[in-house]
């Protein structure tokens, strides 16, 4: 995580999209090769190569600054920019809030303890244009009760284990966030805060992460591994992710999860839908709310 805690986190308004390259410049991914009419040509054919060419360089315009808005991160690091239609959700622009007086990032050098002093619920990610927020989830003043958490899993034995690890763990609070987008895919986001990042790092994440699947099942999810598909170069400096997938055959919704360890928090996102659970809006949500806590 950077000092600099009022910088834009990333943009994801949906523009004109660019190409899979991974050169940096959105000019080289924009360019084209524009054939010159021949001699004689009516000149209507030299018109549209002109029209053409200044589309081109629009786009390449937009490209570039959208590429800014997440972050600065190389095009082909982030999921989902291959194509306009490639099911990415438009999320409004995005800005971590502003840290107390003098209190550092939670990854800068004067803050072993890894800890976010900005407001926890300010760090959510917000629901995305079209979607219809969970209002549940709000808790109360933003706060969600932890039993509220814990009905997110199946098995009365293992909620019961996870309850008594979040409370030998120090559990501060949880801040949570939920929407429905009009395809009917559900999402849930939840920020669990302890009192230090070692706490998280060597304790609690490591109760609750397994490479080949997770530690606790999932409400409405079969069986689910580790999920392979997740880009490796999305991943966020300072940020911990194992992301995982329910196999088929799956019942009447598929199930995709993540688990998020940044600084004091853990961050749990699932994602799932009737039929198939996409991956791109499942990618695009856990990279940019780790973006946020990063």
């Amino acid at each position: 995580m950077s000092e600099q805690e009022t910088e834009p986190a990333m943009a994801t308004a949906a523009a004109p999209q660019p190409g899979a390259s991974a050169r940096p410049e959105a000019e080289a991914e924009f360019e084209a090769e524009v054939p010159t009419p021949a001699p004689g040509k009516d000149r209507r054919a030299l018109r549209a190569v002109l029209r053409w060419t200044a589309a081109v360089a629009v786009f390449a315009v937009v490209g570039a600054g959208t590429a800014y808005g997440i972050t600065r991160m190389d095009r082909t690091d982030v999921p989902g920019l291959a194509t306009a239609s490639d099911g990415r959700w438009d999320y409004p622009e995005l800005t971590r809030p502003p840290l107390p007086s003098g209190s550092p990032g939670p990854f800068a050098d004067a803050n072993p303890a890894g800890a976010h002093y900005a407001d926890l619920r300010a760090l959510l990610l917000p629901a995305p244009e079209g979607a219809q927020e969970d209002k549940a989830l709000r808790g109360s003043d933003g706060w969600l009760a932890t039993k509220d958490y814990l009905a997110e899993y199946a098995v009365k034995e293992e909620r019961d284990e996870l309850r008594q690890k979040l409370v030998d763990n120090g559990l501060r609070h949880i801040a949570a966030r939920g929407w429905t987008t009009p395809d009917g895919t559900r999402t849930r986001i939840y920020l669990l805060q302890f009192g230090t990042a070692n706490v998280v790092d060597n304790q609690f994440a490591s109760d609750n992460v397994a490479y080949s699947t997770p530690v606790y099942q999932v409400r409405g999810s079969g069986e689910a591994v580790y999920d392979e598909g997740f880009p490796e170069k999305a991943a966020v400096s300072g940020v911990e992710r194992t992301a995982y997938v329910e196999s088929k055959p799956y019942g009447a919704e598929q199930v995709r999860q993540a688990y998020v360890a940044a600084g004091d928090v853990f961050a749990v996102v699932l994602q799932s839908r009737k039929g198939t659970a996409p991956a791109v809006p499942f990618q695009q949500t856990v990279v940019l709310q780790s973006q946020l806590l990063g």
